[in-house]
């Protein structure tokens, strides 16, 4: 057993309602299991502990062996003669603190079924993740609220002020063609991040003037896009393509820019490319329907394209559709239609990605996706960079650390 799952057993409580005992027979009551220390010394601090007939308060060394203990040098180590307790699964020898003294141990008992373990393994890994990650995440675990519900809101505005800001940047580009820059938009998050860099050079290369020219044939538009995207292998569309490419001087990608190792089918970068194709055939006034409704369902339905799921389409929704009419609403000065625009988002499934899966690890709770993209956020531009001071919950936390100093 890896030693950090001892940590998440002993962190968690796991043992609780189960009799424990030092090597010696004393009865072990664990009242406190203290804080746990990252840095250098003992693996928790101020820790609270009964064992026979007295209590103890410091610190507790968690070993999978006993023998570690002398392996890793604590024996001769002054830091580690305050350790009250060593908590390990295997006690295979006595073991000395720098004094001399015999120091206390128990072999800690727990639920040993083995898909639990197993499961508790990969829990573990993903909490020691989160907490490598997340500046504040041993404060999180024990205090969840410290992320509050105004800061995830200012977090989600944040997000889509950053997106409406990219929006603006393609606006530049288009010379202020709001059709042509969702056309660039949507074709980015086609790539759905893997392709997304060359996905948006396919769409910058290939002017959407090109493209409605022949919008209602499927087959020219597909034709067109793959000999483009530099992917085409089908021999009649790479001789239609060989016309439209000559017809409008053109010049093809490299095809070796995409991404296609350890992808999963639907995320072939061919297929999302015949589903834009498919999307460009079948949407005319593409960019008009998006801006007249806020009913999801229609703008779902939009969306529609054959072998694409839900989890897909609501990607689209939310890096795309949601982004573009806030930033229309803003570019129009009207804040109160951007406010309910906002609101789509608490009523779109969650995302599911690395990220988000660590917070949920840290207790934070995952409804919608405007709780995924303030979490997303939030890792992104202060964790990622250690803006603790910038963030509610860091500035929380550091004026706490201030207040006990008084």
């Amino acid at each position: 057993m890896p030693e950090i799952v001892l940590h998440y057993i002993w962190e968690r409580c796991l043992w609780a309602g189960m009799e424990q005992q030092t090597t010696d027979g004393r009865k072990v009551e664990i009242l406190s299991v203290g804080t746990h220390n990252r840095d250098a010394g003992p693996d928790y601090s101020s820790a609270r502990v009964k064992i026979g007939d007295r209590e103890w308060v410091g610190n507790i060394e968690i070993h999978v062996c006993s023998s570690d203990w002398q392996r890793h040098r604590h024996h001769i180590d002054k830091a580690y003669d305050n350790v009250i307790l060593h908590v390990v699964r295997t006690a295979d020898k006595p073991i000395y603190n720098s004094k001399g003294e015999l120091v206390p141990q128990c072999e800690l008992n727990y639920p040993s079924d083995k898909d639990y373990l197993t499961a508790l393994f990969t829990e573990a890994q993903q909490m020691d993740s989160a907490i490598r990650r997340i500046g504040c995440a041993e404060h999180l675990i024990h205090d969840p609220k410290l992320l509050s519900d105004g800061w995830r809101k200012t977090l989600l505005c944040k997000r889509l002020e950053c997106k409406k800001a990219s929006i603006d940047r393609l606006l530049e580009i288009t010379k202020g063609s709001w059709e042509h820059a969702l056309y660039i938009s949507l074709a980015r998050n086609f790539g759905f991040h893997t392709n997304s860099v060359p996905f948006e050079q396919l769409a910058i290369n290939t002017p959407l003037s090109y493209l409605q020219k022949h919008r209602n044939n499927l087959f020219q538009l597909t034709a067109l896009l793959m000999g483009q995207a530099g992917l085409i292998e089908d021999t009649n569309l790479a001789k239609e393509y060989e016309f439209l490419r000559t017809k409008f001087g053109l010049t093809p990608m490299d095809g070796s820019i995409w991404k296609q190792a350890r992808l999963r089918p639907q995320n072939s970068p061919k297929l999302r490319i015949q589903q834009f194709a498919q999307l460009l055939y079948q949407s005319e006034n593409l960019l008009s329907k998006i801006l007249d409704t806020d009913d999801l369902k229609e703008l779902e339905a939009l969306f529609a394209v054959e072998t694409m799921g839900k989890s897909s389409i609501d990607i689209l929704l939310i890096n795309t559709v949601i982004p573009y009419k806030y930033a229309y609403a803003l570019h129009r000065q009207d804040s109160a239609k951007a406010e309910q625009i906002m609101g789509l988002m608490d009523h779109i499934t969650p995302e599911n990605n690395t990220v988000i899966r660590q917070w949920k690890v840290l207790g934070q709770a995952v409804h919608n996706a405007a709780d995924t993209q303030a979490l997303l956020h939030l890792y992104q531009n202060y964790c990622q960079h250690e803006n603790c001071i910038n963030c509610e919950v860091g500035f929380k936390i550091f004026e706490n650390k201030q207040l006990t100093l008084f």
